[in-house]
């Protein structure tokens, strides 16, 4: 019996693969920063089998984005205490020395691509929008989430991305006495 010089490939394997390596490079360098041929070769992998298995750049990307966001960053699925536990996370996940969630960094990264906001703006509203309006008990719950998530970003790009002087500065603690107020209001009455 012949036995094959190539190692036998794992589908399941190298579809992660690719999709780890596509969400760190457009994260890293956002959708028009990157190729497929970079994606492919940081998989190990060759461009034609990266469209194999997901057709184009663009449904790529869209999958990318789909995985980025389906995992809870700030919002979970259920909490006992929305206010203190999305101030806890933000003040926690854009600390100094720590890298911004590649879901904020494939945002802000491919913000300029009227193709990739498309998929971003979609996924934001199918996941994290939803997670986040589905625990505010208001009829505006689509507006408040949206602006919460728009505080967030915020909070990631000033702290998290540019470093401003005060936030950089100052005490976790300080920050999260004067952010919890302002997630408070806007949360407004949400049932735990």
């Amino acid at each position: 019996m012949a036995t094959s010089s190539s190692p036998t490939r794992n589908a399941a394997a190298t579809r992660e693969a690719i999709l780890r390596s596509a969400i760190e490079n457009f994260a890293r360098a956002g959708y028009d920063g990157v190729g497929v041929r970079q994606i492919a070769h940081d998989a190990g992998v060759t461009a034609m089998l990266v469209n194999r298995y997901f057709g184009s750049k663009e449904g790529l990307f869209a999958e990318a984005v789909e995985t980025s966001f389906a995992t809870p960053t700030f919002i979970g699925e259920r909490s006992d205490d929305l206010v203190a536990d999305t101030v806890r996370a933000l003040v926690t996940r854009t600390g100094s020395g720590d890298d911004a969630p590649p879901p904020f960094m494939i945002m802000l990264r491919s913000a300029s691509s009227p193709v990739a906001t498309t998929i971003v703006r979609d996924a934001i509203e199918r996941h994290v929008g939803a997670r986040l309006a589905r625990q505010l008990d208001s009829p505006d719950q689509n507006l408040r989430s949206e602006i919460l998530l728009a505080l967030i970003s915020g909070m990631l790009m000033m702290r998290g991305v540019v470093g401003t002087s005060a936030l950089r500065k100052s005490k976790p603690a300080d920050i999260e006495r004067v952010l919890e107020p302002a997630i408070a209001a806007l949360i407004g009455g949400s049932r735990a």
